[in-house]
């Protein structure tokens, strides 16, 4: 076989390619979070300026009056004291217009009985949407997929989740992400596999003698000399 031909167990799939190569860049884990102004429901707001040194979570829908997004959007609006008290701000998108997102807003305020008390961008232009890279042509051309970032005080993306315009997100899973990245920026440790709040926390191997002795004269569960556990 010669050197030019494509091994038939390799096959080409340019269509793949063209879709990637026009779709936006999305902002990577320790990123700035790109700053944007945009209508919304509570007013033209600037990302950077009405963040106000919290955190923020800024998540799409694919669009408005739709079956899923209405129970999100509810749950995270039930659920806003918990991200309050976590110093943290929530903020929508949706390619719909602002008449629309107050339309829906009032609807489910009637229907399901919960205010949405966050701010929805109204991003027909698609400019924010891009920016994020909320758009995916494989999942769909003309709306956003289920897009979640966190964002830092210092506007840095801590975190991404996506999932598909027909399944919903968890907001526990939401929740506790939250919690893990604050307690470990908090605490200068890193989080296990299913954590929560009040469970023990990795602690960073040591990196000196004198870390050394006292992690094993320390109160830690020593598993081994990597992977040592504390309670916080």
């Amino acid at each position: 076989m010669s050197q030019g031909i494509l091994s038939p167990s390799i096959p080409a799939r340019p269509e793949t390619t063209n879709i990637e190569s026009k779709t936006p860049p999305i902002p990577r884990l320790g990123d700035l979070a790109p700053d944007f102004t945009a209508p919304t429901t509570h007013g033209e707001i600037t990302l950077s300026k009405w963040q106000g040194g919290e955190w923020v979570i800024l998540f799409s829908h694919p669009a408005d009056f739709t079956p899923v997004c209405s129970t999100e959007l509810t749950e995270f609006g039930r659920r806003i004291e918990e991200f309050r008290a976590r110093k943290t701000k929530l903020i929508g998108l949706s390619i719909d217009s602002v008449h629309s997102h107050l339309a829906w807003t009032q609807n489910l305020s009637k229907i399901l009985g919960v205010r949405i008390p966050y701010p929805l961008i109204a991003d027909l232009s698609t400019a924010v949407a891009q920016k994020y890279g909320m758009i995916h042509p494989g999942a769909s051309t003309t709306v956003t997929v289920r897009t979640l970032f966190i964002i830092d005080p210092k506007r840095i993306v801590r975190a991404v989740i996506y999932y598909p315009l027909n399944v919903g997100r968890n907001v526990d899973e939401v929740v506790r992400l939250l919690d893990a990245l604050q307690t470990a920026d908090a605490k200068g440790v890193a989080c296990p596999v299913n954590w929560k709040p009040g469970e023990k926390v990795i602690v960073p191997p040591p990196k000196t003698e004198d870390e050394a002795e006292e992690r094993l004269n320390g109160n830690y569960e020593r598993l081994d000399f990597y992977l040592c556990k504390k309670q916080i």
